[in-house]
């Protein structure tokens, strides 16, 4: 008897391997699989998820729905059934409601829609309800519908009084009402009242912000400060005031205070400084206390408000507790009827500019800087001190990590009527001589000191206005109206 050869069985792929097979392989190319002992396909081959052949699905019971009943008329159409019609469960097996009484009681008591009433009384001849009545507020459906219907369109009311268009005035070009007193004006529009956003209710015009340019005025000195053209904010800070002594001369004060820039929050360090300053000396001056302990004694006060913005950080552990903290420069002058008193810490500067312009004018501060020292130990000139791109590295501040505070205080007794300028180096970098500075200073600066101070920040911003830029004006003697505290 003749052996019988294996016959070639029709196999896509490998049962071992998954190889490709051709129609005529009796043994799979890949693992070597004897193809002949694979029995043919089942004449139903698709395969259950568990493996097991999968035949025909049983049948579904059937559904008793329910029958359309005929009407005893051709002309009438039959009733339309709904799945809502029909009882069931809801998702955790609670009986549905069922709409009978709630939807027909409704559709009789309130017919709303002509049509709803006409295919109640199975006048429609299509016998299939539009979409607004098959759904009504009584109805169940899992969906909520609790807006009331809107009509299609919503026809404009005509203006009030009957009045044209073209009669209404134009709110652009209509005349406004005044702001009400003491409310801020739009420095845009200079009509529009000025919402608590800081935008123009008129125009819409966005408002500087209130440190972006000051300007304050009392009988006896005046200061502006403005953030330049370069910087997004102005991080300088004053405070001007007067008082009066024990035996009732007067004493004017201005502190000039300037963020450093690299530290945090500078703008706040500069505020803090010069509202403490200005309120130490306000205290200690009319008990009696030296107007130079007392310019001391403030300084000592700007440090410690300073000192206070700082926390403590660990980034470089307990040694170092205020990295980068709150840091400002401070510059202030207090003048008497006798006497003017200076003292800083930092590089802001004060400057004396008599009223006899014949007279030599004089810097009365020296900066806390690197240029500085270089000048000091003899190892540059000024002009080459300060040309050199360390020059405004300051040597001394007030901060938490301050090296030491040495608080510098000046007294002196002019012979002669001047005017004091107190300011940052947002405009002594503009006019960084004592004769530079006398050269802008206005003549009339001792009579109209607010406007001499805003000719000075007005001559930094042409400059350039690279950096914030603050300037008061004293005149010296303190005239007597100045005695009133501010």
């Amino acid at each position: 008897m003749m052996s019988q050869m294996p016959q070639p069985t029709a196999l896509s792929r490998c049962p071992s391997c998954e190889e490709p097979l051709d129609a005529a392989d009796r043994f799979c190319g890949a693992c070597g699989y004897d193809l002949s002992t694979v029995s043919a396909p089942p004449d139903h081959p698709t395969i259950a998820m568990n493996g097991a052949s999968a035949g025909l699905p049983p049948a579904a019971p059937s559904v008793d729905w329910p029958l359309a009943q005929q009407a005893a008329g051709t002309a009438t159409p039959a009733p339309v059934h709904r799945a809502a019609d029909i009882q069931g469960t809801d998702s955790g097996g609670s009986e549905l409601p069922h709409p009978e009484h709630t939807e027909h009681s409704e559709h009789a008591e309130h017919p709303e829609h002509p049509e709803q009433a006409e295919h109640a009384q199975g006048g429609d001849p299509a016998g299939i309800r539009p979409p607004a009545a098959r759904r009504t507020a009584g109805q169940p459906s899992g969906v909520r519908f609790d807006r009331p219907s809107e009509p299609d369109e919503y026809p404009l009311a005509p203006p009030a009084g009957g009045a044209d268009r073209e009669a209404l005035a134009d709110p652009r070009t209509g005349d406004l009402p005044a702001p009400p007193a003491g409310a801020k004006v739009c420095v845009a529009c200079r009509s529009g009242q000025v919402d608590t956003d800081g935008y123009c209710e008129n125009c819409g015009h966005a408002q500087p912000r209130e440190r972006d340019h000051m300007e304050q005025e009392l009988d006896a000195v005046a200061a502006v400060s403005d953030r330049g053209l370069r910087h997004h904010r102005n991080e300088d800070a004053f405070a001007v005031s007067s008082t009066a002594l024990p035996d009732g001369s007067p004493a004017v004060v201005a502190i000039v205070c300037d963020g450093v820039s690299s530290a945090t929050r500078p703008d706040e360090a500069s505020l803090a400084a010069s509202h403490a300053a200005n309120e130490s000396l306000l205290a200690a001056l009319p008990l009696g206390t030296h107007p130079q302990q007392a310019m001391h004694e403030a300084i000592v006060a700007a440090s410690e408000a300073v000192n206070a913005l700082a926390g403590p950080s660990t980034a470089q552990g307990e040694h170092a507790p205020h990295a980068n903290a709150p840091a400002c420069t401070i510059v202030g002058a207090l003048v008497t009827s006798t006497l003017l008193i200076v003292g800083w810490v930092g590089d802001s500067r004060v400057y004396w500019i008599p009223v006899d312009r014949s007279s030599l004018p004089a810097r009365l501060t020296e900066d806390d800087s690197w240029a500085a020292q270089m000048v000091a130990a003899g190892l540059m000139n000024e002009a080459e001190a300060y040309a050199d791109e360390r020059a405004h590295a300051i040597t001394g501040w007030l901060g938490a990590d301050a090296y030491e505070l040495e608080p510098h205080t000046v007294s002196f007794k002019p012979d002669r009527p001047g005017v004091v300028v107190v300011c940052t180096d947002g405009l002594w970098n503009y006019a960084e001589t004592a004769e530079e500075m006398a050269e802008i200073v206005p003549l009339d600066a001792a009579e109209r000191p607010l406007h001499a101070a805003q000719v000075l920040v007005g001559h930094a911003l042409d400059g350039g206005g690279h950096d914030n830029v603050t300037v008061t004006v004293m005149p010296f003697p303190a005239p007597s109206q100045g005695a009133v505290s501010a």
